[in-house]
């Protein structure tokens, strides 16, 4: 996220806090990295009442709702829908055929929640005013003919596929990290977060030094996003072994 980026997206954030003063407020479809930078804007905004929420426990896409003092935040109250698609298990549809369907429709990314995808189903989340342009107008994805219904069944489709990494680093700093999961060394690794390249929790992170910990997410660009599952133990040499999971 640019500097200019960054302040839209603050302006909208002061926008939706000054109007849940008064009523709820909502905004979103938000990104990880957006989230990331709109809790840390309603920290410094020292905002109390508000919270996210993207149609699922562990929604990556979310809306922020923004609730007056007399009203308890409440999931209930967001403006989305949970939709199931499905299609013949032997078609093989991925997150980027829904995704790229939709926006040649016109749909924009912002209204569009977490797409999860199984062979034969497809679980996703949208604003409700959308809704039913999803129920009427959708009736194929590519050259796959589809049927969209209102609601969906637990258990939901898996979000993300992983693939474990493990190696061993001189030690918890970022660039040590970078270097093994980017395949660099140390100082390609360095110029990496340095040029803005890597991010950890979702926001950009620009000192090398940077100590890292157990569950934090790091993303490379051009490389991808890792979950760090475990640092430790020390080997014979003392150097840190560590086990990561990448996003596939």
């Amino acid at each position: 996220m640019n500097g200019d980026e960054r302040k839209l997206l603050e302006a909208r954030l002061a926008d939706c806090v000054r109007l849940g003063e008064k009523r709820p407020a909502f905004l979103g479809f938000l990104e990880l990295s957006e989230r990331a930078e709109a809790e840390a804007y309603l920290r410094r905004a020292r905002a109390e009442n508000w919270c996210f929420f993207g149609g699922w426990e562990d929604a990556e896409r979310v809306m922020l709702g923004v609730f007056p003092d007399y009203l308890e935040a409440d999931a209930s109250l967001f403006p989305l829908l949970g939709l199931t698609i499905r299609f013949r298990k032997q078609d093989t549809l991925s997150h980027r055929d829904f995704l790229g369907s939709f926006m040649a429709q016109g749909v924009v990314r912002a209204s569009v929640g977490d797409i999860l995808v199984e062979a034969g189903r497809a679980v996703l989340f949208v604003k409700t005013e959308l809704a039913p342009h999803f129920l009427s107008q959708i009736e194929k994805i590519g050259r796959v003919g589809v049927q969209v219904s209102e609601g969906f069944e637990t258990p939901l489709p898996a979000a993300h596929k992983f693939q474990p990494v493990g190696g061993v680093v001189a030690s918890e700093r970022l660039d040590c990290l970078v270097a093994l999961l980017a395949g660099a060394g140390r100082e390609k690794a360095a110029q990496m977060i340095a040029g803005g390249f890597v991010s950890v929790n979702h926001r950009e992170t620009l000192s090398a030094s940077a100590r890292v910990a157990s569950g934090d997410v790091i993303s490379i660009r051009r490389c991808g996003r890792f979950i760090v599952d475990a640092l430790g133990p020390k080997t014979k040499k003392g150097r840190l072994s560590i086990q990561c999971r990448k996003y596939i």
